[in-house]
């Protein structure tokens, strides 16, 4: 995506760093990547605009990695293809740096027993 000059001079390196709105859901979907969610669950979880989201989602899918699958969006299980996704390197990065390194055992160990809602009613 394209900046107009005066804010590539304007605009610090930091916030030109930030991450797109693409970058930003599979970032999500990446560290979520077991459950699939609705574009508004995802919207509200990363405070992005719903529309913005739904539009990520579509061209995510379009280079194949997310899956869609009714009204559910998930990262792929293609890793070969993620990894191969410049953003996904810097979406990584850039949710390590803020957030620290995720430790999947830490996690799981203190995820919840109950499913998701989303799932209660296939049990």
């Amino acid at each position: 995506m394209s900046i107009d000059r005066e804010t590539f001079e304007n605009t610090s390196e930091e916030e030109l760093t930030d991450l797109s709105v693409p970058d930003h859901v599979l970032g999500f979907l990446v560290a979520h990547d077991d459950r699939a969610f609705q574009a508004r669950e995802i919207a509200a979880q990363t405070d992005l605009d719903e529309g913005a989201v739904s539009t990520a989602l579509t061209r995510l899918k379009q280079r194949e990695l997310v899956e869609h699958k009714a009204t559910y969006w998930a990262v792929t299980t293609d890793e070969d293809r993620l990894h191969s996704y410049g953003g996904y390197e810097r979406a990584t990065a850039l949710f390590n740096e803020r957030l620290g390194t995720e430790n999947k055992d830490e996690w799981r160990e203190h995820a919840p027993d109950e499913a998701h809602p989303s799932l209660r009613d296939e049990e």
